[in-house]
């Protein structure tokens, strides 16, 4: 499907967590350990925040594979950012195209997903129809993934982001019931309003995709002492990927199934999820 990662902390440039570790989200394009394909080339995006502006992020997305695009090469060694979003698509079944690739974007808001609504095809009219009539003008794409997202704004994403994705979730399993749908929703989701990132790891099934998150840095660097990255980066640093960036012992936790986390200045909590009645 896909591979992901959200990044939040001291300001770095966008080369430092895209090219530089041993299994880089580029590296990962091509040779991806723990996602359904081994080959994600279907498309690419990059979405940051500047340090004075978190209101607008910015977006760079294109359809071709992340792994020879000369143009993330450049950006990606002249960007700092102190929270990006970088996702590598496999397509599940819907055109590549740039307005189906990652991560989506409305107001300060960013979303990117790595899974799919089983049987899209038959759920896309009623789940579209439930999307609030001021918002469904700004789907661009022809993705489930982005109208889980219009989904999830409409139930209330500025306001509570859990609720809102669990309110999203339910009305997925919900329709996919109605349709005869076994199994309808697979996800790994990263949100963030600028300030906060939240990462949702659920399926229907309890069989979700993989999803990590970094080790608190001070305990790393108890670890690890001579590892010169650690040292500058703040200890409210984290990562959050679809599989991990290297095999730094200690570095990397799993997501339990079925939870979700928040991760921010001052936060860091895992919580249950489950999916709610909307």
């Amino acid at each position: 499907m896909c591979r992901w990662l959200a990044y939040s902390g001291t300001p770095l440039l966008l080369d430092t967590i895209l090219y530089k570790p041993a299994h880089s989200l580029i590296d990962q394009s091509l040779r991806s350990r723990l996602g359904v394909e081994t080959t994600n080339g279907d498309g690419f995006g990059v979405g940051w925040y500047s340090e004075a502006d978190i209101e607008t992020p910015a977006l760079f997305r294109d359809i071709g594979p992340a792994w020879n695009n000369r143009n993330l090469r450049e950006l990606a060694d002249h960007v700092h950012s102190p929270l990006f979003f970088a996702h590598i698509r496999a397509s599940t079944g819907t055109a590549v195209q740039q307005t189906n690739c990652h991560p989506f974007r409305h107001g300060r808001w960013m979303w990117m997903h790595n899974g799919a609504i089983a049987d899209f095809h038959l759920m896309r009219r009623d789940l579209c129809l439930l999307v609030a009539p001021e918002l469904y003008s700004e789907i661009e794409g022809s993705t489930d993934s982005e109208v889980m997202f219009y989904l999830a704004l409409t139930f209330g994403l500025d306001r509570d982001p859990p609720s809102a994705v669990a309110r999203m979730a339910g009305v997925v399993e919900r329709c996919g019931r109605e349709h005869g749908v076994e199994f309808p929703l697979q996800m790994t989701i990263g949100v963030t309003d600028g300030v906060r990132v939240w990462a949702f790891r659920y399926s229907t099934q309890g069989a979700s995709r993989s999803l990590f998150y970094s080790t608190r840095v001070d305990t790393l660097r108890t670890l690890h002492p001579d590892a010169e990255f650690l040292r500058e980066v703040s200890d409210e640093t984290r990562l959050i990927v679809s599989e991990p960036l290297g095999d730094l012992p200690g570095a990397w936790n799993e997501v339990p199934e079925g939870s979700y986390g928040v991760v921010g200045p001052g936060v860091d909590e895992l919580l249950p999820f489950a999916p709610e009645p909307a």
